[in-house]
């Protein structure tokens, strides 16, 4: 009950409530105004701003694009930030309708201008569409090392991308487009190309989430897809899954046969933790990753193998973190049998290591799934992708115009190019003789297997259509064998030899896999026979025509002891760096042949070889004696005939004080000297090699009779022996002087440089010669001891 007092105190409080409320209000419609006032100056601000930003279309000078420091801190945090409402859009892009661009597309004679490169990098801090591309060139290009590059004169422009098609849609539409291309339409000073970092090989790409497919009726089939901070175990079994049920044969083993691995072989059982004999048909996957230069304290050795070859022996925790999360990942995708090669092969028992190593054709060849730790710089890095915060992701998204677009992450031709991985001739063959693959790289992984291709951040997964088409072909990684076995010889090579090898006497060791796997799939014989200092000899008249990169100096290979080269001068484990196959072309321009090309033989010119073996026996070769030589009627026959017969054993040695060394050739040819002079052109200062024009010294003046590619340094003397290997065609090239030589079919030898010592020679250069002057020559026959 209220009494009379406690109803007049109530009245006071509720008048004094009533004052404060009044005052209360008074105040937050002041608070009210200033917000309205500071919103619409801001507003004004940033107008003037954008517009400024928009007239400007050159490198500010007083506040540089390309800050180093922000560069770095673009790339470090993490790039799948989304904004859920549209950002503003600058003049150019506020024209665009991108839903009618997803929509119809733009074909690339129609490709729409966006302006200027430096206007665009201006306008990413306002304009979310000209962030997307500012992302990928700050990504891609090397601008934060030349900050003051002018950019104003590169111009980019959009079309349309099509994606290709998983399987037959419900709707006919003329044109698929889920992405778009950026492109530059004017680029007058080689800019783009000088530096961006990754070359052709990095597009600017820019794709449409999954989400927003069924805003234009079709499926989420090639659209994009959110990338997590871990991969999904279940989206890599599917993927598996599908290449199982979709290709079945086709991503078999390359020997199209059952195999099984040998006794000897060992696995990590990652089930009782220990290291185990191989059980007969096993189901396994194989690790390929990057050794590093750490000790020797993780490693299976003689004095650990017992203790690792019983259940629990092996303990993850103190494994390096590349092997400990690789078995984890093994464990949890529901498979027992894991083969690593620190752990499998007795490091410090070198009749074990010789034994292993000579079944890694075996080992990866019949893997169901090889890990590639691509991520990863050293033994020590974890699994990019496995654990949380173990990989940076490049997916970048904007929502614009109410659609979700983002800057795609390195396609995997891309990704691999800027491992550490892909530049270690151990992991070629690891990677080349395996059916099925998965890469973890630093922005996500991918899956490969002989016919398809899948990744995370596109939705590629489908059942197999033969009409089925997919952009992410185009981006394969190895691809082993080909169709001929000279072909998958040669593409090995050149992929080997452009990787680094840690130990040099390893170079033959890391490519036995491949060798092995080539004489098995095309049977060649054994491989012992088939294969000597990673030559293959029954095609030896065109694995001889080996040809350096012009890029990499003249330089044997040595023995960690320092003693010489084990391997003849012949064969191109040998030398030093890369190792390229050209065609006749390269002996026009040597920048020509920077990239392999199966060289050319119409007739060869050499029967038999003979050579020296690791025992020391002298065995002739069984080499393959093909001709495309088919003389047309009333056509001459050729001038020069090759030297062929049976040598009689005291013509196979020399009358030296010391045994023929293994690996030296022996073969019966015609031997010439030329004069040779070094040929002016544009070739790069950074070359090793150079092309020489080869001199008769039987006139005067000389006549140019042909060309050769010879080493820079040391100086070579004004002429050189030449030996006679194999006949080729001239292609109607100007590899000699036309107007004194006549052009024919077949008119050209192949020819090799030599250099001589007490009756051994050794190789110094390829060349062409034309045979009307090796005839005029006068060449003397001889029994070549090629050393």
């Amino acid at each position: 009950m209220i009494t009379p007092g406690d109803y007049e105190a109530l009245k006071a409080h509720t008048k004094t409530l009533r004052q404060v409320s009044s005052y209360g209000l008074a105040f937050i419609a002041v608070i009210g105004a200033a917000l309205v006032v500071w919103v619409f100056w801001l507003s004004f601000i940033r107008t003037c701003k954008l517009k400024t930003n928009i007239a400007s279309n050159r490198t500010s000078e007083s506040a540089p694009l390309l800050n180093p420091d922000q560069l770095q801190t673009d790339l470090q945090r993490d790039h799948t930030a989304i904004s859920d409402s549209d950002t503003s859009l600058c003049s150019v892009c506020a024209n665009l309708d991108f839903h009618k661009i997803f929509l119809d597309g733009i074909p690339l004679k129609e490709e729409i201008l966006l302006g200027s490169l430096s206007s665009i990098l201006e306008k990413s801090y306002q304009c979310s569409f000209c962030r997307l591309i500012s992302f990928h060139v700050r990504r891609t290009w090397r601008l934060d090392k030349f900050p003051h590059v002018d950019l104003s004169e590169i111009v980019f422009g959009m079309y349309s991308k099509n994606c290709g098609c998983l399987r037959e849609p419900f709707y006919k539409p003329t044109f698929r487009c889920h992405r778009l291309r950026i492109v530059r339409t004017k680029d007058p000073g080689g800019l783009w190309k000088r530096h961006l970092d990754l070359g052709e090989e990095s597009p600017l790409t820019i794709h449409l989430l999954q989400e927003d497919a069924i805003k234009f009726g079709r499926p989420a089939d090639l659209h994009g897809r959110r990338v997590k901070d871990t991969v999904d175990i279940g989206l890599v079994q599917k993927w598996i899954s599908l290449c199982r049920g979709n290709h079945r044969n086709k991503c078999s083993n390359i020997w199209k046969m059952d195999r099984k691995l040998p006794g000897f072989v060992r696995v990590v059982d990652v089930v009782s933790m220990a290291v185990v004999p191989a059980p007969s048909g096993c189901r396994y996957l194989a690790l390929s990753y990057v050794w590093g230069s750490i000790g020797a304290d993780y490693w299976t050795t003689k004095d650990n193998i017992v203790e690792r070859s019983t259940p629990g022996g092996l303990n993850v925790s103190t494994l390096p973190e590349t092997i400990s999360d690789s078995i984890l990942f093994v464990r949890k995708f529901g498979e027992r049998y894991l083969w690593i090669d620190a752990l499998c092969i007795i490091q410090d028992d070198a009749l074990d290591k010789s034994i292993q190593l000579r079944a890694m054709d075996l080992v990866y060849g019949l893997s169901h799934l090889t890990i590639i730790a691509a991520g990863c710089t050293t033994v020590q890095d974890p699994l990019p992708g496995y654990r949380p915060r173990t990989r940076t992701l490049q997916q970048h998204i904007e929502v614009i115009q109410g659609l979700h677009l983002y800057v795609a992450a390195p396609r995997l031709r891309e990704a691999l190019a800027q491992s550490t991985w892909s530049t270690r001739c151990w992991t070629y063959q690891e990677s080349a003789l395996s059916c099925r693959r998965i890469y973890f790289t630093g922005p996500q992984v991918y899956f490969h297997c002989k016919c398809d291709i899948f990744c995370e951040d596109i939705v590629a997964e489908s059942k197999y259509n033969r009409s089925s088409s997919s952009f992410l072909w185009l981006s394969v990684a190895e691809s082993f064998p080909f169709a001929t076995p000279i072909s998958s010889y040669i593409g090995a090579v050149d992929s080997y030899t452009r990787r680094h090898l840690t130990v040099e006497s390893d170079i033959v060791d890391a490519f036995t896999g491949v060798t092995n796997a080539l004489a098995m799939a095309f049977e060649l014989d054994d491989p012992a026979r088939a294969f000597q200092h990673g030559m293959m000899l029954p095609d030896m008249h065109i694995t001889l025509l080996w040809q350096h990169d012009p890029q990499t100096p003249r330089a044997r290979r040595l023995l960690p002891d320092g003693a010489s080269s084990p391997w003849p001068s012949w064969a191109w484990t040998a030398w030093r760096g890369g190792i390229l196959y050209q065609g006749a072309f390269v002996y026009l321009r040597i920048r020509m042949g920077m990239s392999s090309d199966e060289p050319s033989v119409d007739e060869p010119l050499v029967d038999p070889w003979y050579i020296v073996n690791l025992s020391g026996n002298t065995v002739k070769l069984d080499v393959r004696q093909v001709s495309f030589v088919v003389l047309r009627e009333n056509e001459e026959k050729y001038a020069y005939s090759a030297s062929r017969g049976i040598l009689d054993p005291t013509e196979l040695t020399l009358d030296i004080h010391r045994p023929l060394e293994p690996g030296t050739l022996i073969f019966t040819t015609t031997c010439s000297r030329f004069g040779i002079a070094r040929r002016v052109s544009e070739e790069s200062s950074t070359f090793f090699h150079g092309l020489f024009d080869i001199l008769s010294t039987t006139s005067f003046p000389p006549i140019w009779v042909g060309t050769a590619i010879l080493p820079l340094e040391p100086a070579l003397p004004s002429s050189l022996d030449f030996i006679v290997l194999s006949r080729t065609d001239s292609h109607n090239m100007s590899v000699y002087d036309r107007d004194v030589l006549r052009d024919y079919s077949g008119c050209l030898l192949n020819v090799m440089a030599v250099g001589q010592d007490e009756g051994l020679m050794e190789r110094v250069g390829l060349g062409v010669i034309h045979e009307a002057a090796w005839v005029a020559s006068r060449p003397e026959k001889k029994v070549v001891f090629l050393r």
